[in-house]
């Protein structure tokens, strides 16, 4: 059996990375001999989701008449076990109170919001596919709904999104972010999964999306790659520190267009039926009915126009 040598150099650092002052802020004390969320298992959950939502495109779920039921009754099966444990492990993890955490009640808990989140799969499947329906309508290169199910990038982040907004709703702590940077990893679409959005959503292209927290978004709404609904400022306490849970976003309402590398700031609306071009920056309110585009260069640098 080899041994590490340890030289001078090497203690020291050792040292150094094992005070407590060193990784205080960045470390983490999970409670005794339970489970820590795993990332992989999570992912395994979004897959039974997808494959329960969209039966015949993912795994091994059949669509004849006589078996349907069969396959979906195994995968919420699947998926309540998995998801139990997972909440689980998030209550655990989000834990404060040590001393007082009543692993018998967590385990309580967990199983009963697997449940609720369950019951809540067949309208995530409708609002799903009016996403799929409006993908399908509003992209000329669309062959299929079946291509878009399968291929669309945007289908994929708007699952995860739906599915992570509804656990968080529940108020599952964890993995509904979890689930939400998967997403973001796997397509380049940021959807926090606090978020309020509506039926029939599309995002063209998708890659640079960036939805904020406390964006509402409204129904029928087409967004393009690169768009960003942000925050134009964070107020800080009397400490400093950003003001946590405050609406910062902005609200856009039914039936807007967002073109590419549009940049929303702050909690203003985007009237409902209006165009925003591409490449603007907006920070005030726009009303019903607008169109607001990047003028021509003059002495004075862009203009901009709005009213359809």
């Amino acid at each position: 059996m080899s041994t590490f040598y340890y030289n001078e150099e090497l203690k020291n650092t050792i040292d150094f990375l094992s005070r407590e002052e060193s990784y205080g802020s960045v470390s983490h004390r999970h409670y005794p001999d339970q489970p820590m969320p795993s990332v992989k298992v999570t992912g395994e959950i979004v897959d039974l989701v997808r494959e329960i939502i969209f039966p015949g495109y993912f795994g091994n779920s059949k669509t004849k008449p006589e078996s349907v039921k069969y396959y979906i009754g195994v995968n919420v099966e699947l998926l309540f076990e998995k998801l139990k444990q997972q909440i689980f492990a998030g209550l655990c993890f989000e834990c404060s109170d040590k001393e007082h955490f009543q692993i018998s009640a967590a385990k309580k808990e967990a199983a009963a919001l697997s449940v609720k989140f369950i019951e809540e799969l067949p309208g995530i499947r409708h609002v799903l596919s009016t996403d799929v329906e409006a993908a399908y309508l509003g992209d000329p290169a669309a062959q299929s709904r079946a291509e878009v199910i399968f291929c669309y990038p945007a289908i994929r982040a708007l699952t995860n999104y739906r599915i992570a907004h509804s656990l968080l709703t529940l108020n599952v702590p964890l993995i509904p972010r979890i689930i939400a940077e998967m997403a973001h990893s796997e397509t380049g679409i940021d959807i926090h999964p606090r978020a309020k959005i509506g039926k029939s959503f599309t995002i063209d292209h998708g890659t640079g999306v960036v939805i904020g927290a406390t964006s509402v978004i409204g129904n029928n709404v087409k967004i393009y790659q690169g768009v960003t609904l942000g925050a134009k400022s964070f107020p800080l306490d009397s400490k400093g520190n950003p003001i946590k849970g405050i609406p910062r976003h902005p609200i856009v309402e039914d039936n807007v267009i967002i073109y590419a590398q549009a940049t929303i700031l702050g909690r203003i609306v985007i009237g409902g039926n209006s165009v925003i071009g591409g490449n603007v920056w907006v920070t005030s309110d726009v009303p019903p009915n607008s169109k607001l585009v990047q003028g021509k260069p003059s002495s004075k640098g862009f203009t901009y126009g709005d009213g359809i």
